[in-house]
């Protein structure tokens, strides 16, 4: 990848740093973990950090005691929410992909060592970058297919969030992933309880899988009720906390398609 990623904004990259309450881990060599010495900590590129699973890689990235760090982080418009993180966990890079979102960063935004790229090409080309090593894919709806394509371009491991990417291309995203090398990994409650599932066991003794749901906000609403919903019933789920348009998928049972 180019040294400096299209439509970027600020030139001083350092070492990336881990979230609050850990430590920052730049350097090289054996770190310990939990008393187990570990190699030099995963570089984790967190698209659609702003969103309710990003919050959730953020906060597992934060226990786990330096064997992730956080290098790269990536909003569509959520400029206030990506600069608290940006400031607690002090990646390389933070990725503004609405432009005119990113007008509202002013220069003294961001801590000392955190680089500003502004843009899908530039997300782009981010995620194909050698210092990451692992993406997670958390971006909303069809929007997350652009990165995740890149990141498979680049044969990285994928921890995938992002449904509709399997929904959208699934072959062609698999195809993609056995020739370049890249590895799939499902994060999604659903698909990795599935996937830990199956990886206990053999294939040939599974006969069907039977996906579950909460039933969202309308489980036990009668059906004639069910004509006059608002969106605001819809985004008040009983169990979760999560993102406007996975809430909604989740009232309507979209997520269930989804899956």
């Amino acid at each position: 990848m180019p040294s400096s990623p299209r439509s970027a904004v600020s030139d001083n990259p350092s070492a990336a740093g881990g979230c609050s309450p850990t430590t920052a881990l730049a350097g090289h060599g054996v770190h310990g973990v939990h008393g187990i010495a570990t190699a030099q900590p995963l570089r984790i590129a967190v698209l659609g950090s702003t969103g309710s699973i990003g919050k959730s890689t953020l906060d597992v990235i934060a226990a786990s005691r330096g064997r992730f760090v956080p290098f790269l982080l990536a909003a569509h418009r959520s400029i206030a929410g990506l600069l608290e993180q940006a400031r607690a966990c002090r990646p390389r890079w933070v990725v503004v992909v609405d432009p005119a979102a990113a007008a509202q960063i002013g220069a003294a935004a961001l801590p000392p060592g955190t680089s500003l790229a502004i843009g899908p090409e530039a997300l782009d080309d981010l995620v194909q970058s050698p210092e990451i090593d692992r993406v997670v894919s958390a971006i909303a709806g069809a929007a997350g297919l652009r990165s995740t394509w890149s990141a498979l371009e680049a044969g990285k491991t994928v921890a995938l969030a992002n449904k509709e990417t399997l929904v959208m291309a699934g072959p062609l995203a698999q195809q993609l992933a056995e020739r370049t090398g890249a590895r799939i990994v499902p994060v999604d409650s659903e698909h990795s309880a599935i996937h830990q599932a199956l990886r206990t066991g053999v294939i040939d003794e599974v006969a069907r899988i039977i996906l579950t749901a909460s039933g969202g906000p309308f489980r036990t609403r009668a059906r004639e009720t069910l004509v006059d919903v608002t969106p605001a019933e819809a985004l008040k789920h009983p169990t979760w906390s999560m993102g406007p348009k996975i809430t909604i998928d989740s009232a309507t049972m979209m997520n269930k398609a989804l899956e």
